[in-house]
Formats: structure tokens, sequence, C-alpha cells
């Protein structure tokens, strides 16, 4: 009896607090939110790194990429011997405002001294034409993949 007294206790004390007026909220009048739109700073950061995806204006190799692959290719030192090892090459690097080539990592390597090989190809690469976003050239992260035969 008193377990039944006691669960009925907390129920009308539940039902008693859970209870709130209701907040009526005036409708939103879309005019000023557009004023707060138009009026918002927008905050640029000058060091912010942009993946090229998203870009207005995406980063470029002076020539277009088969300009890239071709310089990859006559840069890229492999062995003389006959092709033994064959496999794909992932890197990224970020593209500085200036065009140039920072932070080079090679993200997936088939060994044998290929990643290394890549990064020294790219430090050789020429400046590249920057990403651009609101009219302004940005720093950008770009991936690219290359396929080596050893």
């Amino acid at each position: 009896m008193k377990k039944l007294l006691i669960l009925i206790l907390i129920c009308i004390t539940q039902s008693t607090i859970s209870q709130s007026k209701e907040n009526k909220k005036a409708p939103d009048n879309l005019k000023d939110n557009l004023k707060n739109y138009e009026e918002e700073e927008i905050i640029f950061d000058e060091n912010h790194v942009y993946n090229s995806f998203g870009l207005e204006i995406t980063p470029s190799f002076p020539g277009g990429k088969a300009k890239l692959y071709q310089f990859i290719d006559d840069n890229y030192k492999k062995s003389n011997k006959k092709p033994t090892h064959q496999g794909k090459l992932f890197a990224t690097f970020i593209i500085e405002k200036d065009g140039s080539l920072s932070d080079i990592k090679v993200l997936r390597d088939i060994g044998f001294g290929t990643g290394e090989e890549l990064i020294r190809v790219l430090k050789l690469s020429p400046k590249w034409k920057p990403g651009k976003q609101n009219d302004k050239e940005v720093r950008t992260l770009y991936s690219i993949v290359i396929p080596v035969q050893l």
C-alpha cells in the first residue's frame, strides 16, 4: 500500500512540475534576417587552408593536369631495371598564395624510396596558379594520385 501511495505521489508531483506555460513566438521576419545577413561582417582568415573542392576557382598547374603528369614523369627517377613493382602513390600538399608548394606529405607509399622521390619531384615543381575564394588568392590543400612502376 505504501508503495502505491509513493508511486501516486511521484506521478502527481511530476505532472505538476512538468507542465509549463506555452511560449508564443512571434513569426520570423525574413526581412530582418536578410538585413542582419547583409550587415554581418565576414571574417577572412589569411592563413586558413581551403579544400580545393569548395573553391570558386581551383588551383591549377601551368598547362593543366596533363602537363603536371608529364612534369612528374620527366623528373621522377626510376631504376633502369625492368618494372617489377607497381602501385599508386597518394600525396597531399598545400598550394600557397604565391603558387609555391608546401607541407608535402605522402599518404600512401609503395616503398622502395618512391615516396621520397615524389616529394623531391614536387619540390622542383614550378609555381602553380593559386585557388581563389571571394576574389582573393587563398592557401589550398590539394591531393594527387600518381601511378608508379618500378
